[in-house]
């Protein structure tokens, strides 16, 4: 049973600072009012930010005015350069926690592919053994040799003792078959669980390696996230304070305020499919690409696609597939932005190639099922605005499509 019912969203803080960005048209509609002198809170307690009165007693005085408005400048600047900074520094670090988690990725399935090999061979291993042994005892009831089962018991001298008897004419070609084919599988499986061992020591590594990387590029990315939400914040007010001093609007701080809570309040709420386990759909679009092995279409490299293409439009919102809590919110490789969210069971799901400024939960938020996280975009390695979803099972990501649709929801 499916229902598509509209589920309320609640919206994070710096989503509401970002839809501040296009501030200057609210100027048209804030009415005159009585200036009221408040300031503004400063990003940092070494940053001092000019008051509404401050903004207004300027406009009376040329060279006062002159000044103010050479400091709103100089901070906004100060706030661009501070955001591209963090945001550089952020991506860097993400590149590389991308590539470190890839790996691991790669190298769970990897592992987890020599262990089902090595139990294969294991099995073949005893059923060669099993028949060598029991054409053993009958070779032995017969009295055709004297030789028994510890010929699997001297190891790398099995072969020598083949040939010899080989040589000597003492065992037939079949006898001779059976045996060599036992050692060999036995050589196999050892072979094989020795690769398997290795891979897993290797596993190991690689999973200390991304650890490490994501506690690096998370911090990266949350100071980037505090540097924006403080430069939008503060730089949308000193562009409206601007605009007041050099123009003949007589602006005040509570109309400010008023105007964006009325333009930019986000009070509404949004849709997606809910299933009645409690899963949502995370994109509205139809998939473009699947799960699997493919010829990436940015590189031509013929590598595993660890996700499901949904084709998102560019902005188009993105919501929670399941209730958990976001365990990474930031810059992601060759996914670009990209958000993280894990159940407390044992699966998480990861949305990808959001756009820049998209990012609308941090990570440690608690989300529920449907939830709007984030807006589709093209950051990282596309060729186009889309979503791409993974889910990750303990560890190893696994095709969406059939996982989901056990969850009641069809991609």
């Amino acid at each position: 049973m499916r229902f598509t019912p509209t589920v309320g969203v609640h919206v994070s803080a710096r989503y509401r600072h970002l839809r501040l960005a296009a501030i200057v048209s609210v100027l048209g509609v804030l009415s005159t009012a009585a200036v009221v002198d408040g300031a503004v809170a400063p990003a940092s307690a070494a940053t001092s930010y000019p008051t509404w009165g401050q903004v207004e007693s300027a406009k009376h005085n040329t060279a006062l005015k002159q000044r103010e408005v050479a400091q709103i400048t100089a901070l906004i600047k100060s706030l661009d350069a501070q955001v591209a900074a963090t945001a550089a520094d952020s991506k860097t670090k993400g590149e590389a926690y991308g590539t470190a988690q890839d790996a691991y990725y790669a190298g769970v399935i990897k592992q987890k592919s020599l262990q089902s090999q090595a139990a294969a061979a294991e099995t073949v291993r005893k059923s060669s053994e099993a028949e060598a042994g029991q054409l053993a005892a009958q070779l032995a009831r017969s009295g055709s040799n004297g030789f028994q089962l510890s010929l699997f018991l001297n190891g790398a001298n099995a072969s020598d003792m083949l040939n010899s008897m080989g040589d000597a004419g003492k065992i037939s070609e079949r006898t001779d078959s059976v045996y060599k084919q036992a050692v060999q599988d036995k050589n196999t499986a050892q072979a094989l669980t020795n690769q398997a061992n290795v891979a897993k020591t290797v596993l190991d590594n690689l999973k200390v390696v991304a650890q490490n990387a994501y506690e690096v590029a998370q911090k990266s990315a949350d100071a980037a996230a505090n540097a924006l939400d403080a430069s939008t914040q503060h730089k949308t007010e000193l562009q409206a304070q601007l605009t007041a001093m050099t123009s003949n609007l007589k602006l005040t701080e509570a109309n400010y305020l008023k105007g964006v809570k009325a333009q930019y309040g986000f009070t509404g709420s949004v849709g997606t499919q809910i299933s009645s386990s409690g899963w949502a759909r995370p994109g509205t679009g139809f998939i473009t690409s699947g799960f699997g092995m493919r010829v990436n279409p940015v590189d031509g490299g013929y590598r595993l696609h660890n996700g499901t293409d949904l084709a998102n439009g560019c902005g188009v919102p993105i919501y929670a597939a399941h209730s958990g809590t976001v365990t990474y919110s930031g810059w992601y490789g060759g996914l670009g932005n990209f958000i993280q969210i894990k159940n407390d069971g044992s699966y998480s799901t990861g949305y990808g190639h959001i756009m820049n400024g998209g990012l609308l939960v941090r990570d440690g938020q608690s989300v529920h099922a449907g939830q709007l996280i984030a807006r589709t975009g093209q950051t990282g390695e596309a060729t186009g605005c889309h979503l791409h979803f993974m889910v990750i099972v303990g560890s190893e990501p696994v095709d969406a499509v059939p996982f989901m649709r056990a969850h009641g929801i069809v991609l």
